[in-house]
């Protein structure tokens, strides 16, 4: 199954605002680490639902645009904002229909382990970045975190999980500095008493916080030169 079909499906059933509920946890706190300003025009890839252009928007970004792989997901997206200045679009990771030099940021949250060529897209990314431009790459799967790895398991995507390390070098390697890495946990997530487990494929509670409040996203900062 293609990426199309793939979220095509979750946004037909739903899933792009459940993909929202769980991602804003640690979402909110790679926005707000941002350093946007108002006349700034900002890329949302892999944008789902669009909540994350929305919040930005509130933030007095100039110009926000939305780009997904999912026709039915830049759909959903459109039809939850109302605001002339976020735009979305049907497009391809490795060939980002902007022009070079011509985005402040590029934000991606739970989306950038589905490009077909992960370097490719870094080195897209860094062409449409001007001089100074930042990309927050967020991501859940990756391999430190041990309780991502089953994942793969559970989508006919094919994934690319790389390790804390694997994203310093490939940033580089695309022309991107590294500003920063780190990993945003999720504290607002529930975890139940030791006695509701196993849960949530957890088979015990010192696993799920683990995976939550230790491993929780890597965010890796790059800046274009």
């Amino acid at each position: 199954m293609s990426v199309r079909e793939e979220f095509d499906d979750w946004a037909a059933s739903g899933r792009d605002k459940g993909m929202e509920e769980r991602h804003w946890h640690t979402a909110k706190h790679v926005l707000a680490r941002m350093p946007v300003e108002e006349s700034d025009a900002v890329l949302d890839l892999g944008t789902g639902s669009g909540y994350a252009l929305r919040a930005l928007r509130e933030r007095g970004i100039g110009r926000g645009y939305g780009l997904d792989g999912s026709p039915e997901m830049t759909r959903n997206a459109r039809a939850y904002t109302d605001d002339p200045d976020v735009g979305y679009v049907v497009g391809d990771f490795g060939d980002l229909p902007f022009a070079d030099d011509s985005l402040d940021h590029v934000f991606s949250m739970e989306a950038f382990y589905y490009a077909a060529d992960p370097l490719e897209t870094l080195e897209e990314v860094r062409r449409v970045l001007r001089p100074g431009g930042t990309f927050y790459c967020a991501v859940n799967y990756y391999e430190e975190n041990v309780h991502s790895h089953d994942w793969q398991a559970d989508i006919s995507v094919e994934m690319t999980r790389w390790s804390r390390a694997e994203y310093r070098e490939n940033f580089r390697a695309a022309g991107l500095h590294v500003a920063e890495q780190d990993t945003v946990a999720d504290r607002d997530i529930e975890i139940p008493d030791a006695a509701a487990f196993p849960h949530e494929g957890f088979e015990s509670r010192e696993a799920m916080v683990d995976r939550y409040r230790r491993w929780g996203t890597l965010l890796t900062v790059g800046v274009a030169p």
